[in-house]
């Protein structure tokens, strides 16, 4: 039969297990919310996989490459040292900044390469023809808004091993990196390419230069688009690339629209068949 002191010492035992579990919990919850806010914890990316983001992201000389979460900065690293492009890396771990500064002035391309420590969400990307990731699905998705809306038009993403969610890539690769199984365990690496496309959506006046006129009612979902004239006409054959915009239009007759928008407005060609073109602009009208 239990004692008194037995039973009060298993209650005693459970209370520590249940706080044990409760702390551990906390814990959890807060390494989740951590790993949202800064992208989780830093991982080194294979020189093999930063050549890739750089090659399928077309890195150039006239390229300024943001690096959200740079680490040990070999991105900003290689691109600036490889490829002539200029840029900067952010990251909230002081250490991590200091030593990646420190690679740039030795390897003499400090005037082309930066770092700082910044919340990624406070950086001003707007001077940023490429930006890179390396960063959490939860993280991805917070800054998914972000880089859609302050982007410029054309501007692009491209991200190591985790996407967008329902912004679908404009390009991906995935291929076997060995290397990478010492890292996290997982010996491949998948890079995803994204084009930040012009905001189109709303109502637009569209002439032509041989004086047809359309009320067009845009709706878009990222580089997706759909429409419709105010005739009854659906647009067909949709492209929005960056700023490069395509369609048709079967009514009053099939017409093929390509062209560029520039903010509330896009100038562009029309075919009419036969061989025959002629120009047409578009305006946004005001809401």
């Amino acid at each position: 039969m239990p004692t008194p002191f037995s039973i009060c010492r298993r209650r005693v035992l459970l209370a520590l297990g249940a706080l044990s579990l409760s702390v551990a919990r906390l814990a959890g919850a807060q390494q989740d919310v951590e790993e949202k806010r800064t992208g989780g914890p830093y991982v080194p990316t294979p020189q093999v996989v930063v050549d890739e983001m750089l090659r399928i992201g077309r890195v150039g000389p006239n390229d300024f490459v943001i690096d959200l979460g740079s680490g040990d900065g070999v991105i900003v690293l290689t691109a600036a040292q490889k490829l002539k492009a200029r840029g900067f890396g952010v990251d909230i771990d002081p250490e991590l900044v200091s030593r990646s500064n420190a690679e740039a002035k030795k390897r003499g391309i400090s005037d082309r390469a930066e770092f700082h420590v910044q919340d990624v969400f406070k950086t001003d990307v707007s001077k940023a023809t490429v930006v890179t990731l390396y960063l959490l699905p939860g993280m991805m998705l917070n800054l998914r808004p972000k880089l859609f809306n302050e982007l410029k038009p054309g501007t692009r993403i491209v991200s190591h091993d985790y996407h967008f969610d329902d912004w679908a890539s404009d390009e991906q690769r995935t291929w076997d990196v060995p290397e990478k199984e010492k890292i996290n365990g997982v010996p491949r690496a998948t890079v995803y390419v994204w084009i930040v496309p012009a905001k189109i959506a709303g109502r637009w006046q569209l002439k032509t230069d041989t004086g047809e006129q359309f009320e067009l009612a845009l709706r878009q979902q990222y580089q997706t688009f759909s429409g419709v004239d105010a005739r009854g006409g659906k647009l067909t054959n949709t492209l929005l690339r960056g700023d490069e915009i395509a369609f048709a239009l079967p009514v009053p007759v099939n017409r093929q629209f390509k062209g560029r928008v520039t903010g509330d407005s896009m100038t562009g060609v029309v075919e009419l068949g036969g061989g025959k073109t002629a120009g047409w602009t578009a305006t946004r009208s005001k809401a």
